[in-house]
This record gives structure tokens, C-alpha cells and sequence, in this order.
């Protein structure tokens, strides 16, 4: 039997009209911020979970992707933890990054560094 091709859920795709119009709306927006002196800054989509844990509160804390460190992820893990799957209490030993979903803490990670 053939697997169903589908994208994770939260995700689309975009098509070359989209992205042209995307692109256009973007151009207008960055030439009128340059206008005004602004300059273009990229930060990763990885940050540390200590940089974006407690700055969204928990709702935002909820959505956070986090990472599995790599490797033998389960060998910091407490076995009593694990047997009993308490997630909230395991996770500092399972990863230590996250995805960020917008700039804001980023954003001032990186003017305060």
C-alpha cells in the first residue's frame, strides 16, 4: 500500500504566484524601513530553550518546538522520570533548543550581546 504524501499539519506550501506577490509586498516593506535607516538582521531559528522558555508565558512556552539534543538523548534522562513519563521534568535533560516562532526574544538576545 502506498503512503498518503502530505505536508506536518500548521504548514502549507506556496506557489510561484504567491511567493512573487510575497516578495513584492517584502521589497516595499524592507526599501521603506532602508529609507529610514534600518539594516537587515538574521538571527537562527535555533536558540537556546533558556533564551526562549518564560519570556512568551506559558501559552507561548507551549508552543515552542524543541529539540532532542543529539546523540544518546535518553543518557541524561532519570530512568524514574522516563518510567513514568513525566515530559515536564524530563525535557531539560532531553534538549536544550528550541525553534523560535518569531524575533522578539531573539531580537534582544542579540542587541544585549
Amino acid at each position: 500500500m502506498a503512503s498518503k504524501v502530505s505536508l506536518s499539519k500548521g504548514t502549507r506550501d506556496f506557489g510561484p504566484e504567491q511567493v512573487a506577490k510575497r516578495q513584492y509586498i517584502i521589497n516595499i516593506i524592507r526599501e521603506t524601513f532602508e529609507l529610514f535607516g534600518f539594516q537587515p538582521l538574521e538571527t537562527p531559528a535555533i536558540e537556546k530553550l533558556s533564551t526562549l522558555t518564560g519570556k512568551y508565558g506559558d501559552e507561548g512556552d507551549a508552543l515552542l518546538f524543541k529539540l532532542l539534543r543529539s546523540g544518546d538523548y535518553l543518557r541524561k534522562a532519570d530512568d524514574e522520570l522516563l518510567k513514568n513519563r513525566d515530559y515536564k521534568k524530563l525535557l531539560p535533560a532531553l534538549t536544550e533548543r528550541g525553534l523560535r516562532f518569531d524575533l522578539t526574544v531573539p531580537f534582544a538576545r542579540f542587541v544585549v550581546s
